[in-house]
């Protein structure tokens, strides 16, 4: 009898032993949850939020998707790199492209930044390629916030790829100027393309840019006709200062 107590007292410390170390590893093993359809369209609202308390949001206008190769003459250029590097455009088109520009299309901006005007690329194009031998095509969305356009654009000369840039455009006023913003942003797109092509890259050589301005610019102090504040602006010699500043 008293052994049978003593086998019996036996099973039930081991009982309880088992017991306590399955609610241990219970304790320690991680809990996998199912994320519920509720809960995934939760995190879909929760990320539209974060886009609207940053004012950004895409315009959904990406290209229509194709295929990136050749086929029966159609290119997706929004992620084909077709022609890009492949060969040497013809010596009369590469004088044309890598001719140095006059000095006289050459602006400056008030904070002393050198700039050819836009619709001077496009004119050294035509002249390279012939008006409809070139063209930007998107390759992305427009992204906008609340001060800014920018989109993602492929310069194509003679039916190949050449350079890949993303354009941006500051804009002010409210949703009312995104039309020119978004025009501003092409051209911005097709300016830094232009640098692969070499078209006025003395803009971007440091040696030139000194001479150039201390031979037709100057800088001297402006005053704001509204604040009162001054500041050193630059402006060629021979253009005065443009509203809101004037010179001291």
């Amino acid at each position: 009898m008293f052994a049978s107590n003593r086998y019996l007292l036996r099973g039930i410390r081991l009982l309880q032993v088992v017991t306590r170390n399955f609610n241990m590893v219970r304790k320690v093993l991680p809990v996998k949850k199912t994320v519920s359809t509720d809960a995934k369209s939760e995190a879909s609202e929760e990320n539209n939020d974060t886009s609207k308390s940053t004012g950004a949001f895409a315009f959904h206008d990406s290209p229509i998707g194709g295929v990136s190769t050749n086929q029966n003459g159609h290119i997706d250029w929004s992620d084909s790199f077709h022609g890009l590097g492949q060969a040497s455009f013809s010596k009369q088109t590469n004088d044309i492209l890598l001719a140095p520009i006059e000095d006289e299309d050459i602006e400056i901006k008030p904070d002393g930044l050198l700039y050819l005007p836009e619709i001077k690329y496009r004119r050294i194009l035509n002249k390279a390629f012939g008006p409809g031998g070139w063209g930007l095509a998107p390759r992305t969305e427009t992204y906008i916030t609340p001060k800014q356009v920018s989109r993602e654009y492929a310069l194509i000369c003679e039916g190949r790829l050449v350079s890949v840039a993303r354009g941006e455009q500051d804009y002010f006023g409210g949703e009312e100027k995104l039309t020119t913003a978004l025009e501003g942003c092409k051209s911005n797109a097709l300016m830094r393309c232009c640098k692969d092509l070499g078209i006025a890259s003395e803009l971007w050589d440091p040696s030139f840019i000194r001479k150039w301005k201390k031979k037709y610019c100057d800088e001297a102090f402006a005053e704001h006709v509204v604040t009162k504040k001054k500041k050193k602006l630059w402006k060629l010699k021979t253009n005065s200062f443009d509203y809101p500043y004037k010179a001291c």
